[in-house]
């Protein structure tokens, strides 16, 4: 379970047995939600945030700090995902302390 970033509490992460779409999970004290990226061409055409099943999404303030730093980093996201499911490379976790706007 590769951690990516944390952002102010938020931890966003990839499960080790994901699968398509594109996507990453915010964990938040027990709850949870998922950013979708949608690719056309390889561009990202869209973020479609999503319940996760079985889990309590994140609360309303976590949620749009959620929406607002997966729309900014959404490139960086998503060259994550394949570095770590095409390529099988490591990272460290970022931790981020500034707001995105």
């Amino acid at each position: 379970m590769p951690k990516i970033f944390e952002y102010f509490g938020i931890i966003l992460l990839f499960y080790s047995n994901e699968h398509e779409p594109v996507h990453v999970h915010g964990k938040y004290q027990g709850h949870e939600s998922k950013a979708e990226f949608i690719l056309v061409n390889g561009q990202i055409k869209d973020i479609l945030i999503k319940a996760v099943k079985g889990r309590k999404p994140l609360p309303p303030a976590q949620l749009r700090d959620f929406k607002s730093f997966t729309a900014v980093y959404a490139d960086e996201i998503v060259a994550k995902w394949v570095d770590y499911f095409v390529y099988h490379r490591q990272f460290e976790c970022q931790r981020i302390d500034e707001k995105v706007k």
